[in-house]
């Protein structure tokens, strides 16, 4: 039997696991185009929340509650994360832009924070040229604080773009790919950069970094490039009064249970990212394992994430409520906890990288249950799509944020209690601190089940579950 070339290309195009996110507004070679900003998003993260936070502990001998301070400064700028979506929602410019000009300027803070970031940490690790001891402090918070508005903004006006582009019937899946496209991201960047610095140096990191910066630039220039179209506003369109935030912000309050469901992921991001800023340095000063080694964590919780989402696809297929997969996430976070604290004493560091596979794991199926919860709570009046996307990462990154700045401390201050003996002979070892710290995250993944329950209700099902749901109809 012979097949026409058309048939070929159907059938090749149809193979494709987000084939059903294509639409005419999106097609598929634009909407992939699109998904770039996400790898360089990732890459971002790999860089703060993975290589560097163990190389400025470990080798550069940095206080780890001054490395957690500079970490969380990032995560803590995203409650504007809410502000920017609304903007963006009603921004009026003479070409008609509206996502545009906050996706490439988001970049350009990026970009900018990247560029200047390896200098600042060896300034202030003690490498000074000038003999201005507080340069290396406000340098460094400078290029953290740089980035992470780069990073919340090229995200939330992305995503805001994506979901603008999009179909009703693809939405959902349209984000979806740009999530997995930032998981992708995180793990291919951990690869690579862990293999780049297997040598480290100075110089080395100053490479890595800065031409991770480069990278960024490129791909989102790529990524934004003819995305939006021109269409010039009128001055009475221009003139027109925008909403307020505040308005917008009750309008979306007012669309259900938005407050308790907001609760759920501020709580849990804290309990899953309590450890962001130690499980690379607890590999590496309690297991031995190098900076390549620790760096592969990334891509663990990665694929721990991807295998998430596939379970997640089956549960949801026969029709689970979202709120009990929420629950099943936690359950597995506990254990997840549970496996990485065994890896110390039994000095395992395969039952480790199990512990942070699991991390991923029960952290993907949170959040895919509370921002499918989130895509699906109604909205009313002046709440648009980027303040709704922005109002749940700012929820997640808030939470984020103090979690990594707590851990950090809570991992010092019990650290430095048990090599004064104050904790007794038996604690006297590095490994007391991260294990509070881990114990901690485990205390507040009961206390999100709690907050949980109330929104655990029996809901009708449709029968058979939802038709065909797969990998693609997951929101971000």
């Amino acid at each position: 039997m012979i097949f026409k070339a058309s048939s070929l290309k159907s059938i090749s195009v149809n193979l494709l696991p987000f084939a059903d996110a294509v639409s005419d507004e999106l097609p598929l070679r634009q909407l992939l185009r699109l998904s770039l900003f996400q790898v360089s998003v990732g890459m971002a993260a790999v860089m703060l929340l993975g290589t560097l936070n163990r190389v400025m502990i470990v080798e550069l001998g940095i206080g780890s509650s001054l490395v957690a301070a500079m970490i969380a400064i990032p995560v803590l700028v995203a409650p504007f994360r809410a502000l920017v979506g609304h903007k963006s929602d009603n921004y009026k410019s003479a070409i008609g832009w509206k996502r545009i000009p906050y996706l490439w300027f988001g970049t350009m803070w990026q970009f900018g924070g990247l560029a200047i970031m390896p200098m600042a940490l060896l300034v202030l690790s003690g490498d000074r040229t000038l003999d201005v001891p507080i340069a290396g402090y406000l340098g460094a918070g400078l290029a953290f604080l740089l980035t992470g508005i780069g990073m919340h903004m090229t995200q939330t006006a992305g995503l805001a773009l994506a979901a603008d582009r999009a179909t009703e019937e693809t939405r959902p899946k349209v984000v979806a790919l740009l999530y997995v496209m930032n998981l992708l991201g995180m793990a291919f960047s951990a690869i690579i950069i862990g293999a780049l610095l297997r040598d480290y140096s100075a110089l080395r990191l100053v490479q890595v970094v800065q031409g991770t910066a480069v990278v960024t630039l490129l791909l989102n220039l790529i990524a934004l490039w003819k995305q939006e179209k021109v269409s010039p506003m009128t001055k009475e369109q221009r003139a027109e009064a925008s909403p307020t935030f505040r308005d917008a912000w009750r309008d979306l309050a007012d669309g259900g249970d938005a407050g308790r469901l907001l609760a759920v992921v501020f709580i849990g991001t804290m309990a899953f990212n309590m450890q962001d800023v130690l499980l690379e340095p607890y590999g590496g000063e309690i297991l031995g394992l190098s900076v390549s080694a620790t760096t592969l964590l990334t891509a663990m919780w990665a694929l721990g994430a991807l295998v998430g989402f596939a379970m997640a696809a089956r549960w949801l297929k026969a029709g689970l409520d979202p709120y009990r997969m929420c629950a099943r996430g936690i359950l597995a976070g506990i254990v997840a906890f549970a496996t990485v604290i065994f890896a110390a004493p039994v000095n395992s560091p395969a039952l480790f990288y199990a512990g942070a596979t699991l991390i991923g794991f029960g952290g993907g199926l949170f959040g895919v249950s509370t921002l499918t919860a989130a895509m699906t709570m109604p909205t009313i009046g002046k709440a648009g799509r980027g303040l709704a996307l922005g109002a749940w990462g700012a929820a997640q990154a808030t939470g984020a944020g103090l979690s990594i700045f707590i851990g950090g401390s809570i991992r010092d201050l019990v650290n430095h209690a048990a090599g004064n003996g104050t904790l007794g002979e038996a604690l006297a070892t590095p490994a007391t601190g991260y294990s509070v710290v881990y114990h901690t995250e485990i205390g507040l993944l009961f206390i999100t089940l709690i907050v949980l329950g109330p929104l655990v209700r029996l809901r009708p099902m449709k029968p058979g579950g939802t038709a065909k749901l797969g990998l693609a109809d997951f929101p971000t």
